[in-house]
Order: C-alpha cells, then structure tokens, then sequence
C-alpha cells in the first residue's frame, strides 16, 4: 500500500516537472517569436528560461530523492522492527513454556539453544545498528593497527560455521596467499564486522542449502583479495550498484523473506572504502547465485 503510495507520489512530481518544462518552452518560445528583432529582451528572455528550466529539473530531481529516501528509511524501521521484535517475542514464548509446564531436561536444553540463538540474533541486529552509525565517524587514526587477514577470515569462517551449524560441505575455503603475507592497516573490529556480514549474507541469501566458496589471495603484490561466492538467489543487474546503499534491499520476494536490515553490504563497502579498498558484486542473474568482492590494500612492511 506505501510503496504504492509513494511510486503515484513520484509518478506525479515527475509529471508536474515535464508539464512545468513544456509550459516553460511554450512561453520562451512565445517570448522569441515577440521579440526576436529586440536583442537585449531576447537574450535576457533566453537567460532566464534556463535559470528556470534548470530549476525546475533540480527541484524535480531532489524531490524523488527524497521520496526514494524516505522509502528506504521506512523498509530500514521495519526491517529493523521485525528483527527486533521476533526474536523478543520467541525468547518470552520459550521462557513462558518453561515457567508454566514440566518438561523434561532434553526439551529444557532444547529451548536454552533456541533462546540462545534468538538472543545472538538480536545481539547481531542491534551491533549491526551500532556499527553504522560508528563507521561514518572513523578517522585517519583509528585504522592503523596490523591486521592478518587470513586469520581473520579463517577465525571468521568458524563463527560463520557454528552459528548457523553448516554441514562441512556447504563452506569451501581456498587459500591461495601461499607463504605470502596479508597483513592490512586498518581496525580489527570493523574489519571483522566487514567479512562477517559477507559470510552472513551468503549464507542468508541461499535458503535451498548454501554452496559456499570462500576465495582469499593477493593480487599484484598489493592487494589482499577476499571473493565470497554463494549458490543463493542472486543479484539482477539493475541492483548490483544500489545494494551497497545504505538501507537498500532489493525489491524481490525472495530478499524480503530473508532476515536483514539493509545495512551489511553499506557497512562493508564503507569500512572497505575507510581502508583504502574498496567493495563489489557480481552476479549472473535471479536465481543464479552472487560474488562479493572485498579488496585491501596489503601492508608491505613486515
């Protein structure tokens, strides 16, 4: 019904634009035919015609923007609510339960797991949260600590793991750094956070049985390479560039039914950017699986 809503609101603005646009050239026409043997009102005429046309278009422009953005605000709240809300409201029903009936210790340590990953669930959305607004406020200074990222993407992949208790088979690592150093400049925690969200979203984003392939190596001696690629349901190319925007999810079924925030892959980027690197995607297509890209620059100094 909002999105709806506010496709009509943009549809309008953009109309009431070209009508004002078509008015603006119908009158300076006007103007040119009336005055086209007097220069001074000609040029001045044809002068602020353009001032006008300019600002009609601008105005236009940052009109939609605006809606485009409070669109994304909107999807961000209630994204943000449902993950919020759902694991709050699975962790009561569980403490519930347990409160008011005898169960046996097998189901007891049943619902302690499920509580346990609601709450990690929660803790996640609410450091994902955080982090956004942490990441805009970085400085020169707060990326200059010696990071290993092979044992960072290594420590990550456990994590990644054992969270989401992935069979062997579903995650391959390949290592082609060899006896190479990776070591990068930058900050560990939001580094972390960086290869975190794009082992969670190949995970997330491949609801029939993830197909993980986790590629690091070093590139022209300079950059360290991490290639995430999934078997999930893939980016079209209309949205390969929009989906490092912050807030922004694809308007798919498929992305919507999957849990998230609209924040990891603008976190990523940034902190990549932050770093001196820098973020990408690539995908065949719907259904087609994804690669994301992260690349470093690589600390030449041992």
């Amino acid at each position: 019904m909002h999105f709806t809503r506010r496709r009509g609101t943009i549809a309008f603005f953009i109309t009431l634009g070209a009508c004002l646009v078509a008015l603006a050239i119908g009158l300076n026409v006007s103007w040119v035919i009336l005055n086209w043997r007097k220069i001074v009102p000609l040029v001045l005429g044809i002068f602020f015609f353009g001032i006008l046309i300019a600002g009609v278009v601008l105005n236009t422009i940052f009109l939609v923007r605006e809606i485009r953005r409070n669109e994304r605000h909107d999807s961000f709240l209630n994204a943000v609510t449902h993950e919020l809300k759902t694991p709050i409201a699975s962790i009561r029903l569980y403490l519930e339960t347990l409160q008011r009936r005898d169960l046996s210790e097998e189901n007891r340590q049943e619902f302690y797991r499920i509580m346990l990953d609601d709450s990690d669930r929660l803790l996640a959305t609410v450091e994902q949260v955080l982090k956004a607004g942490e990441v805009g406020q970085r400085g020169p200074d707060d990326v200059s600590i010696r990071v290993d990222m092979k044992m960072m993407v290594e420590a990550c992949i456990s994590v990644v793991t054992l969270r989401n208790h992935l069979a062997p088979e579903a995650l391959t690592y390949v290592d082609e750094t060899a006896n190479t150093p990776t070591a990068v400049l930058g900050n560990p925690e939001d580094l972390r956070a960086a290869v975190m969200n794009v082992l969670d979203n190949a995970v997330k984003y491949s609801p029939k049985g993830p197909r993980i392939r986790v590629h690091l190596c070093v590139e022209h001696d300079a950059w360290v390479i991490l290639r995430v690629t999934d078997n999930g349901i893939g980016i079209s190319n209309v949205h390969l560039k929009r989906i490092f925007k912050r807030f922004y999810r694809v308007p798919s079924i498929a992305v919507l039914r999957a849990k998230g925030t609209g924040l990891g892959l603008f976190l990523v980027r940034t902190i990549a950017r932050q770093h001196g690197g820098d973020a990408s995607a690539a995908s065949e297509g719907e259904g087609r699986g994804a690669t994301i890209t992260l690349k470093l620059p690589r600390l030449l100094q041992p």
